[in-house]
């Protein structure tokens, strides 16, 4: 188990041990944290969203030393339930922000004047977006947003877990955002 408190009188081993990001260290993390990290987005978010942050949390901590190095030593517990709050808000405000079109909308701009030319457009950027995704993302890209799959089917077809898929769905669907409205101060 990790331990919870690292008082003055504590070595700094552990610490030392997960700035670092030791496998057997986040192996450990996660295993040990794992419901703190769940009762804490879940305080927040709930069904796909909430998984998708808990992952969120964890592939932060796992692939950032920057992130890691946050922690400085007292409560473990506190701190990485205040570090997953955090990203769960954050997501909230992100989803809220979003808006979906109307079906009949969709329809009605899907069949409208629309002529070879722009269908011819469309598909090059849509290719565009998709040679830019990482190829394990593609098959995701295509039967969820292509192709319109619910997820809990795309993932049967993919044969993976849903909450995995959910998150490269979630993945995807930022970096489209990002490729479709660039940012203004971007280069």
């Amino acid at each position: 188990m990790i331990e919870p408190t690292l008082g003055p009188g504590d070595t700094s081993a552990w610490v030392a041990a997960f700035h670092a990001g030791g496998r057997a260290t986040m192996h450990d993390l996660y295993r040990d944290y794992f419901a703190t990290v769940d009762a804490a987005v879940g305080r927040v978010l709930a069904g796909a969203d909430k998984e998708t942050v808990v992952h969120e949390v964890f592939f932060k901590l796992i692939s950032s030393g920057d992130q890691r190095r946050r922690f400085r030593g007292g409560s473990f517990d506190a701190w990485i339930a205040t570090v997953a709050r955090h990203q769960a808000i954050d997501h909230a405000r992100r989803m809220g922000r979003e808006r979906s079109m109307p079906a009949d909308r969709v329809e009605r701009y899907m069949t409208a004047a629309g002529g070879v030319d722009e269908d011819a457009s469309a598909r090059v950027l849509i290719d565009r977006f998709r040679a830019e995704l990482p190829e394990a993302w593609r098959p995701v890209f295509d039967l969820c947003f292509l192709r319109q799959l619910p997820q809990r089917d795309a993932a049967a077809k993919l044969g993976l877990a849903r909450t995995t898929l959910a998150y490269q769905a979630h993945r995807i669907r930022a970096r489209l955002r990002r490729f479709l409205v660039p940012r203004k101060d971007a280069p």
